[in-house]
C-alpha cells in the first residue's frame, strides 16, 4: 500500500488471465498479465483477498506513465469463489 501526494490510498497489482477461446473454428489458449493500480476505495476490498485470487475486475486503461505499456485502473472487484 501507497498514498498519493493528494494523500489517496494506492495499491499496485499484477493481474494474469488464462482462458481457451476459439479462434476460426480452432481452439486456441490465450494468456495475458497486466500492470493495474487501484486507487481510494477499492483498495480496502482488493487488499483483504488473498494473493492468487479469482475475481472479475472493472475499470479503465490507460497508457502508463512513462508512455511505456498499459495500466488497468481498478475501479470494480467481484470475488469469485
Amino acid at each position: 500500500m501507497r498514498y498519493t501526494p493528494a494523500g489517496l490510498p494506492a495499491l499496485d497489482l499484477g493481474l494474469k488471465h488464462e482462458s481457451e477461446v476459439s479462434e476460426d473454428g480452432q481452439p486456441r489458449k490465450v494468456s495475458m498479465e497486466m500492470r493495474a493500480v487501484a486507487i481510494g476505495g477499492i483498495t480496502k476490498a482488493l487488499g483483504a483477498m488473498a494473493l492468487g485470487s479469482e475475481a472479475l475486475y472493472g475499470g479503465f486503461i490507460t497508457s502508463a506513465r512513462n508512455g511505456r505499456g498499459l495500466l488497468f485502473h481498478v475501479t470494480s472487484v467481484e470475488p469469485q469463489a
